[in-house]
């Protein structure tokens, strides 16, 4: 607790810009399954409408998540050490805020896992993406679900090498269909 403590006012301004460039990724997220929509649409468009809802769900959770961190500023500011905590209660409280942190990720990892299944389906069924990268996504959603599951049921399950594995399929069909989708030729929005 003292070593996460001091390496965070240690490196205070590092922690403000993950915060920061984390919030704007999440919001970044939301235009994503949009553009996805309006090019995947014609592919499903009941696919595609869960694919968006199933985005739009993990956003505010993921804002929300982020409180934990902003309450590790406020801790790591001394704000709550003039209030009668002792430096160990803080430093403790700092850990706890942190893995509230982990559990709130480890919750919205569920929906970050299920939309890929329904945009797996639409990459698989497009004629024109590959149809691997498709069904990498789509295993991919029961890897989320899986490390889930195994985070919550299997004590230990994350210290095991079987989490990595796992993400292996949906890593390879996001980076894959990323690589795919950023054609300069194509103008989503227009």
């Amino acid at each position: 607790a003292a070593a996460t403590f001091r390496n965070i006012t240690g490196s205070e301004t590092l922690f403000r810009i993950g915060i920061v460039s984390g919030l704007i990724c999440y919001a970044a997220f939301l235009f994503l399954p949009v553009v996805l929509y309006k090019l995947l649409k014609p592919v499903n468009e009941s696919y595609a409408t869960m694919m968006v809802l199933l985005v739009v769900v993990s956003v505010p959770i993921s804002f929300i998540n982020m409180q934990h961190k902003l309450a590790v500023l406020s801790l790591v500011n001394g704000s709550v050490l003039n209030n009668g905590f002792s430096a160990t209660e803080v430093q403790s409280q700092v850990l706890f805020y942190l893995e509230q942190y982990n559990n709130g990720i480890l919750i919205v990892s569920i929906f970050w896992g299920l939309w890929l299944f329904p945009f797996g389906y639409l990459v698989f069924k497009s004629g024109f993406l590959p149809k691997i990268l498709g069904l990498m996504l789509m295993v991919g959603c029961i890897g989320y679900i899986i490390n889930f599951l195994g985070e919550m049921l299997i004590p230990g399950y994350s210290k095991s090498s079987l989490p990595a594995y796992i993400s292996i399929p949906s890593g390879v069909g996001e980076i894959g269909a990323a690589q795919k989708l950023t054609l300069p030729s194509i103008n989503f929005l227009g």
